[in-house]
Order: C-alpha cells, then sequence, then structure tokens
C-alpha cells in the first residue's frame, strides 16, 4: 500500500474533519471494503461488523503477525477507530451509508490483543 495515496487535496480534506489517522488508514479501510465484497456472491451494502472483520481478516493476510503494529501506526486500535475512519469518508461524500448505519455498529466487534495475537493463527486458534 506504500504505493497508494489519494489524489491532490484528499487527504487535507480529511485531516480537516480528523487528524488522528494516516492516509494508510484511510487507505487500508477501503481496501477493506473491496475486499469483504470480493467474499460476496452478489455486491450490497457492508454492515460495520462486517467491514470490521474484512478489515482483520485483510490486516493478517497482507500483514500477518505484523498486523496489529500496521494498524496501530496508522492510528487504528479498535474496531472503534475503523468506524471513525469510516464515518469520516462517509461525512465527506467518499463513501455512502444506509440510514440504519452508526458509528455504534464498530463498536468492540472484537479486541486487537485477541485477534491480532492471542488467536493468530500461529498460535493454533481460529478466529471468530
Amino acid at each position: 500500500m506504500a504505493d497508494l495515496a489519494f489524489r491532490d487535496g484528499v487527504m487535507e480534506q480529511i485531516r480537516q474533519r480528523e487528524s488522528r489517522y494516516e492516509e494508510g488508514a484511510y487507505l487500508f479501510v477501503l481496501a477493506a471494503l473491496e475486499y469483504s465484497q470480493a467474499q460476496l456472491q452478489v455486491r450490497r451494502h457492508i454492515t460495520g461488523k462486517e467491514l470490521a472483520v474484512a478489515c482483520r481478516d485483510l490486516a493478517i493476510d497482507r500483514y500477518g503477525i505484523m498486523a496489529r503494529v500496521v494498524l496501530e501506526r496508522w492510528g487504528i486500535a479498535s474496531t472503534d477507530d475503523i468506524g471513525a475512519v469510516v464515518f469520516t469518508l462517509v461525512d465527506l461524500g467518499f463513501l455512502a451509508s444506509q440510514p440504519t448505519d452508526t458509528r455504534d455498529q464498530f463498536s468492540d466487534v472484537y479486541d486487537f490483543l485477541e485477534a491480532f495475537e492471542l488467536r493468530y493463527p500461529w498460535n493454533g486458534k481460529a478466529l471468530v
């Protein structure tokens, strides 16, 4: 993802609204949205929980044991952070949402320590 970047001016718009997260966080969440859609037979709206799980799965696929470190480097340390990234993109018109979508759908979907370390596939425990 190091070679991906937003077009000129996009990150400035994002930073005016939300400055906690690095550009990589926004690009990663967008990639996870596409990753989630690719798993479906037919494209449809993705719920907050589904997107949070897709972020976990994509991070493990891409970054392996370093997934948590990479996400935290971008400012994403919880599923609540994923929701904040999503709703910043929604507020700026880069993503669409449904009337039923809320930030609460991203709240405590999973614990990062549990998902990326304690249940990491090398530990022999299945992801839930």
